[in-house]
């Protein structure tokens, strides 16, 4: 395929070589337009969105996720930006876990745990793309798919993932996930795009909502402890709550994670599919982004670890708070945890799981 920008033939959808593999496969980054003023760009490496673009109350297109302008920079120094999570999203107390009474130990890449899939994870990994053709509601989408061997990551089973990514008329970006296992194993996938729906300078500012009455409290290497109340804390998102309002409050959970990096149980009032989790307002553009999900869980985290050393696709130095991850997933360290929702998936078992993204202004 050509270096320059292609168009798949017959499909909306554009095509250009971005960069290749240190093995030699080729990555493309693949362009879909919903034709309403919704772009979402994405590569093969890792599933990884380099860009969503939406409009401000005036009409004005910007880029509402953090990336790279490179391959290079994504292979060498990715803090997640965009990318596809798994095996296993968030932490596992020391990477261990026992499941039908045998111990697996993964590595430990986040202090004592594991985090994120392991030092290898899918984010990292290079995801067959292929584009659909355009379905009857005028929707476009991608579907993605993986291989992950047996043993990968020390997880058990030979897992096959597909995810596909749509955009809809009505300015949705939809994620569904599908997996099978050949073998009893444990699985949290999720996305790891970081939004600021300014476009830039810090995202504190927004305004947030979380449907969530409680939270994991954490201990100091930010594995769940307790399940804890809201009320009365800075962790209370159920009204539409400025996220710099409370960050330095000092409380022990914020000063623990250096901000919010923690898993909240939504409200799902025992109603099954896709319930709403997270509103997120930027009241300068007036750009909203709505997220809906059939999961129990939304990891918010506020970019806590960014620190002025990335830099962004125009140059820019991205620090902390200039980008906040709204991760719907189940909840960490399930694994070792039976109060918590199971993460075991089975042989003969398929995982599905699908969170929609709307964008709006106000």
């Amino acid at each position: 395929m050509a270096a320059g920008s292609d168009t798949v033939a017959d499909l909306p959808i554009d095509v250009r070589l971005y960069g290749q593999m240190p093995d030699g496969r080729e990555v493309h980054e693949y362009t879909l337009r919903n034709g309403r003023g919704l772009t979402l760009r994405a590569i093969n490496l890792g599933g990884i969105v380099t860009a969503i673009e939406c409009p401000d109350r005036a009409g004005r297109m910007t880029n509402v996720v953090l990336g790279f302008d490179s391959l290079g920079d994504y292979l060498a120094r990715n803090p997640n930006f965009g990318t596809l999570v798994g095996r296993y999203g968030n932490r596992i107390a020391g990477g261990r876990f026992i499941l039908d009474e045998q111990q697996h130990q993964l590595a430990c890449n986040d202090g004592p745990n594991a985090l994120h899939g392991g030092p290898s994870g899918f984010g990292k990994c290079w995801w067959a793309i292929e584009p659909l053709p355009p379905q009857a509601d005028g929707s476009v989408a991608l579907e993605l798919g993986l291989c992950s061997d047996e043993g990968d990551e020390h997880y058990p089973g030979r897992l096959d993932v597909t995810v596909r990514y749509t955009l809809t008329p009505a300015n949705e970006w939809r994620i569904d996930y599908r997996a099978r296992t050949s073998r009893t194993t444990v699985l949290n996938l999720t996305h790891h795009g970081y939004f600021n729906l300014a476009g830039g300078g810090s995202a504190l500012n927004h305004r947030l909502t979380l449907n969530a009455s409680l939270f994991l409290a954490v201990d100091d290497t930010l594995i769940p402890t307790e399940t804890t109340e809201v009320d009365g804390t800075p962790f209370d998102f159920r009204q539409s709550t400025p996220i710099e309002e409370r960050i330095r409050s000092g409380h022990p959970q914020l000063l623990a994670a250096r901000g919010y990096d923690h898993c909240f149980w939504l409200d799902r009032g025992g109603a099954p599919g896709l319930v709403h989790a997270a509103r997120l307002a930027d009241p300068a553009s007036g750009r909203v982004l709505d997220i809906s999900t059939t999961e129990p869980g939304l990891q918010f985290y506020s970019g806590n670890f960014l620190d002025g050393r990335l830099r962004g696709a125009q140059g820019q130095a991205y620090r902390q708070g200039d980008g906040l991850c709204l991760e719907t997933q189940h909840f960490p360290d399930a694994p070792n945890r039976p109060d918590f929702p199971s993460t075991v998936l089975r042989p003969g078992e398929t995982f599905q799981s699908t969170t929609v993204h709307r964008f709006s202004t106000a």
